[in-house]
């Protein structure tokens, strides 16, 4: 394959959001009077969006009136704190400015709330990433492909010549349902054995490997 374009996960893959998606959960389950979460489990809950992140954090039997309360004070706290402590991972920006050079466009892809990602994408990679894709009404989120695919029409680029990069297992298996190869990096929200267990065939220990691997991808994967 000719690699020609980086779709991108957000969290835990570019940025470090953990931080501020921890303490947005929590303040969203103390306004609902709700009991609080570890960092590690919401570490755990995240990467399918919102609604999953707030059904597993808030206690069993939660009232879906309740659950969609906690969801709406999640919203409000993390439309101001969003970027409280969240930034790039060491080494994100630079590789991303490398690629932009070698001509490779990117794009993220998130289950995030799309207005948080189209901020985020513009505080902390403005000129690097050209499409920013958030979860919208009207699309399925990861791991559903929609996203990923939304994205590549965007950019213009088809199946054989993209790959995606991501941290999760929801990413191994986003990438494996757009029938894209996938780079799974091992600095964020899952470990490395996690990965592997879900699936995953190439792994990145460090932003700078990334460049170097893409190569190594495109001798390793024949045209079609």
């Amino acid at each position: 394959m000719k690699v020609r374009g980086v779709i991108w996960d957000m969290d835990g893959t570019i940025l470090d959001t953990l931080e501020d998606l921890w303490t947005s959960t929590n303040a969203a389950l103390a306004e609902s009077g709700m009991p609080g979460r570890s960092r590690e489990e919401v570490r755990a809950f995240v990467g399918n969006g919102l609604r999953v992140l707030m059904e597993k954090a808030v206690p069993a039997g939660t009232s879906p009136q309740d659950l969609e309360r906690a969801m709406d004070a999640f919203v409000a706290y993390y439309a101001i704190h969003s970027r409280d402590r969240t930034c790039p991972y060491p080494g994100i920006v630079q590789t991303l400015l490398r690629l932009k050079e070698e001509g490779i466009r990117q794009g993220v892809v998130s289950n995030k709330v799309d207005f948080a990602v189209q901020q985020l994408s513009r505080d902390f990679f403005s000129g690097l990433l050209e499409v920013a894709v958030g979860d919208a009404q009207g699309r399925r989120r990861k791991p559903a492909p929609d996203s990923v695919w939304h994205a590549m029409a965007l950019l213009g680029l088809s199946p054989e010549e993209t790959v995606y990069i991501g941290d999760s297992e929801v990413d191994v298996e986003t990438a494996r349902n757009a029938g894209i190869p996938a780079l799974l990096v091992t600095w964020g929200f899952r470990t490395r054995e996690q990965l592997l267990s879900a699936g995953a065939i190439r792994l990145a220990e460090s932003p700078e490997e990334i460049p170097q691997l893409l190569l190594a991808m495109e001798e390793e994967i024949p045209e079609t």
